[in-house]
Parts: structure tokens; sequence; C-alpha cells
């Protein structure tokens, strides 16, 4: 008797751990935003130009210690540049969408009669299916190429051609215990696209440029314009005091410290930008919930950020089971809790979205 009452006794403890294995398993299918921007970010290949290696560092917004858009051309050679990149992640029923942005003080030049200006943010938007594992499986890229957006998928992806096409294949590499796409950008204007569809840096020892690698924690500063390995921190666009509360702060009072107007940082031709032959505009690099390309359709500007689903399901076929409402978007939401609508919009909203129907698209559970 005692022996079968132990027998029950151990079985229903192993019932038990086996319960709280399956419950601890189970939570550890819901990655934090940072886990997911992590195991998703790009590798990232910069070319830089001799005549100014630094002007082609990465780095965030208030390297210099403030939210000052007019300064940042000025302060390039005042601060360490330390490498930093900005993610969002929002989320539907059937996938999770991260834009990652790299920020750099100037958009320079040394070509006669080009353009140049302060401040300038180019990335892309990474499409990634909750498939069950706890990451989720990348199926593709959309970047930013300046006024352009291209669209790249890695091998083995059921996306096809919509009414924009698919521009090349994603190369992938193993770091960090994860396979990481790769990404490039130009010297001096730095239009993004997968690697190597631009630029002229494609790793070799007699080319210059550097690689950035994905961190949680670490930003480095590079050795020179020819550093091969450099760790970038990963930088979430919604933390409190960053970029989009200063956005928030500022879009009814418009131009303010930071932002012009919506989605456009300020900048001006103060310090050497526009010296020589080259001109200096104002007021031109973009966020992206300001992120626009001159002729995709009924794609509109900002909608990378604020509408992704849409904008995948406007680029792409071959989505399978897709839905395009939003159990996260703290874009949305935080404009909703803020009191705007479509009534009351924030200075320079763009007039194709309307945001009640934008709101409308939040929902509370799948």
């Amino acid at each position: 008797m005692l022996k079968k009452v132990l027998l029950i006794a151990i079985g229903a403890i192993a019932a038990i751990a086996l319960g709280a294995l399956t419950e601890l398993k189970g939570m550890a299918q819901t990655p934090t935003d940072l886990d997911l921007a992590a195991y998703h970010a790009p590798i990232h290949y910069q070319d830089t130009d001799s005549t100014k290696y630094s002007g082609d560092y990465i780095t965030r917004f208030n390297y210099d210690g403030d939210w000052r858009g007019t300064n940042n051309w000025d302060n390039l050679f005042q601060y360490p540049l330390n490498a930093h990149g900005y993610y969002s992640v929002v989320e539907t029923c059937t996938h999770r969408f991260i834009t990652y942005s790299f920020f750099h003080p100037q958009d320079w030049t040394d070509i006669p009669f080009d353009q140049e200006h302060e401040n300038d943010l180019e990335g892309e938007l990474a499409i990634v299916r909750k498939d069950g594992s706890t990451y989720g499986k990348l199926e593709g890229i959309v970047t930013v190429f300046h006024n352009d957006f291209y669209s790249f998928t890695p091998s083995g992806s059921l996306l096809r051609s919509g009414a924009e096409s698919i521009d090349g294949t994603l190369t992938m590499s193993s770091y960090n215990g994860s396979l990481h796409h790769l990404t490039t950008q130009e010297a001096k204007g730095h239009g993004l696209k997968a690697w190597p569809y631009t630029g002229n840096f494609r790793g070799a020892s007699n080319e210059d440029g550097i690689i950035y690698y994905p961190s949680k924690t670490t930003a480095e500063v590079p050795s020179s314009g020819n550093d091969r390995n450099v760790q970038y921190s990963l930088l979430d666009i919604f933390a409190t005091n960053g970029m989009w509360q200063y956005q928030l702060n500022e879009a009814s009072s418009s131009p303010g410290i930071t932002f012009a107007r919506w989605g456009t940082f300020r900048g001006d031709s103060s310090g050497s930008c526009g010296d020589g032959t080259p001109t200096c505009a104002n007021d031109s690099a973009n966020t992206p919930w300001g992120w626009d390309d001159s002729n995709d359709g009924s794609v509109y500007r900002g909608e990378m950020a604020l509408d992704p689903a849409h904008l995948t399901d406007v680029y792409f076929d071959g989505l399978g089971n897709f839905d395009t409402t939003y159990i996260r978007n703290r874009f949305i939401q935080d404009l909703r809790d803020r009191g705007y609508n479509s009534s009351n919009l924030p200075q320079g909203w763009p007039s194709q979205i309307n945001l009640n129907t934008l709101i409308g698209k939040l929902k509370n559970q799948c």
C-alpha cells in the first residue's frame, strides 16, 4: 500500500513539473521586442568615402547630447559617433513588422552642383511571419533608397511580386545564433538596399567600408572608415524620451526643435552644409512615418511604419493567411490616445491617409 501511495505521489509531482515546464515553454514563445529585433536585425555594410569617413558613420539622432535638429551637421567632429540602429515592432495575428533605420548627421557630397542636407535616416521594413517558432520567419524586406522603395526576399520565400516587383534575393549570414540578412548603404547619400545591390563596398580588403553587427547593448565607434567588425546597439523608436515621443510632443506645434513637420526632421544650412558648389536643402530628412516612395500608387507617405500590413498587401502576392489589422501598433495607439483623429490631425499629416480608418484597424485580440 505504501509503495502504491509513493508511486501516485511521484506521478503527481511529475505531472506538476511537466505542466510547469510546458507553461515556461509557452512563455518563451513570446519574445521581447528587443529580442525579436536583435534576432532579425541586418548585418549592415556601410560604404564610406575617404574624403570624410565620419560622414558615413551610423549613430543616434541625439549623439551630441540634445534633440536639436539644426546642429547635427555642425557637431559631426565634436562628439563620438557610437553606432546605433533604430527599430520598431508592430503586430497582427499573422505577422510582426519590424522597421530598422540608420541615422547619419550628414547627407553630404563632394560633387560639384550636387545637393546635401542635414540629418539622414533611411532603412527598411522586415516582414516576419508568426510560424509557431519563437522569433518567426523572415519572408521579405522593403528598403528605403531616397524616394524609392525596393523589395527583396530570402531564397525559398513564398512571396511574389505584387503591384511592385521584387528587386533581388537576400544574402543571409549566421551571427549570434541566428541567420541575418545583409543590407548595404551607399556613401554620402546613404540610400539603402539589400547587399550587394548598391554602393561600392562588398567587404574586400581594398574597398572603403564598415561592417556593422547588431547588438542589444553595445554601441562601438569605428576605429576608422575601414573597420570590418563594429557592433551597433538597437534603439527602440518607442522608448521613453525617444524619437517617437519627441514627434508626438511636437505634432501639433511644428516646427519644433526636432521636427519641421510631421515625419520630417528640422535641418538647416548652418555649419558647412552647402559650402562651395553644392547646395544645402533645409528640412529634408524623414522618419519611418514620413518615408514615401514617389510612384507606388495606393501606398502613401509613412505607411511603412504606420500601416505596414497594407504596404505588404499591395507590394506582394503569395501572402497566404495574412491579417491586415493590428493587435499591437504603438504608432496608431499613441495617436489615438493623444486625442488625434480625422478631425484633429497632427500638423503635416498626409492627406491621403484617413486617421479614423487607421484607428479602426486596431483590435484587442485575434
